[in-house]
């Protein structure tokens, strides 16, 4: 699945529902939204159908995501009937039900995981997600370190909230055998993103430099993140910066929402509507192949290359939980 500029698509995150356990605003509009109703969502057999239909296009992996995607019902079924595919299944998760599939991750060789995790402290914790569940996340990241998971925490910096948690998180990764990824804040649908509340790569770096003797680690083809190592530390540190030193030209990620849009781009605002299609018997590949070919050079085609004057209000575009993680 090759788009106008050359680039190959063979990554695929798939949300199993835009329902999530947290409240972080950085992922949804602050008012309440009403999740969408279950005979909206892709159902097992279909995620199935147009799973494999990606995969003979050239995908091999896929991603699961939300919302949060454990919790949705059938996510053990879905999950085992996924990994029988040819194809790498892994998961973005917040952790908060990850004790009660261990065994189901172990059953079927789900050996890794990214965490969303914001902040160290119970109390940051409970203002970002409304939910007092940091022991409980906590527990289950160090669940899945024991058992030698390979463990990616994700953790979205926005000034002026947890931006003076960028030493602590690297210091996790001393001890810890730990990924952590700084994510530059992105605006979405009512999120309020504004310019002055991002973190940038450069003051990152500049932070962790200051400190630690860090070296720069080669990152992999196709990789988001800019990746790190603190020396004498038995973990890594890196920053995926969308914002202010994209990645776009090396983009091979696709998305699929839990109603079953596909979207070429995180900033698309085209979507294509696979789901509909599917329940009336068209054929899927061509639409998936036009979606691909059609795809922007750079986020979406929206956004400018000086986000001086950009706010999340002038982005057309689903919240970030109606997209999936």
């Amino acid at each position: 699945m090759k788009d106008s500029f050359g680039r190959i698509h063979n990554y695929l995150r798939l949300s199993l529902t835009d329902a999530c356990n947290f409240r972080c605003s950085y992922c949804m509009p602050e008012e309440d939204i009403q999740c969408s109703p279950h005979e909206a969502l892709i159902q097992t057999d279909e995620i199935l159908s147009l799973a494999k239909t990606f995969i003979k296009l050239g995908v091999n992996k896929i991603r699961l995501t939300g919302g949060e995607p454990l919790v949705r019902k059938e996510a053990p079924e879905i999950i085992r009937q996924l990994s029988d595919l040819d194809t790498e299944l892994t998961m973005t998760t917040n952790a908060f039900l990850l004790d009660k599939h261990f065994d189901l991750l172990q059953e079927v060789g789900m050996r890794s995981l990214n965490i969303s995790l914001d902040s160290l402290d119970p109390n940051k914790f409970f203002m970002l997600t409304k939910r007092d569940a940091f022991k409980k996340v906590w527990a289950n990241i160090m669940l899945l370190l024991e058992n030698e998971f390979s463990v990616k925490v994700n953790v979205v910096l926005m000034k002026g909230i947890n931006d003076n948690e960028i030493l602590d998180f690297i210091k996790l990764t001393k001890e810890l055998p730990l990924h952590v990824r700084f994510i530059e804040f992105m605006p979405f649908d009512q999120n309020q993103w504004k310019q002055e509340r991002l973190v940038s790569y450069e003051h990152i770096i500049h932070e962790a430099s200051n400190v630690f003797d860090i070296i720069k680690l080669p990152d992999a083809p196709h990789a988001t993140t800019k990746k790190f190592k603190a020396i004498g530390h038995e973990g890594t540190f890196a920053v995926i910066s969308t914002m202010t030193n994209p990645f776009c030209d090396s983009c091979n990620r696709i998305r699929l929402t839990a109603d079953g849009k596909m979207k070429n781009c995180l900033f698309s605002k085209g979507e294509t509507d696979l789901l509909s299609a599917l329940r009336n018997g068209e054929e899927i590949e061509p639409l998936i192949r036009n979606s691909i070919f059609n795809k922007k050079k750079a986020w979406g085609g929206q956004l400018k290359e000086d986000m001086q004057t950009e706010e999340s209000a002038v982005v057309d575009n689903r919240s970030m939980i109606r997209i999936g993680g």
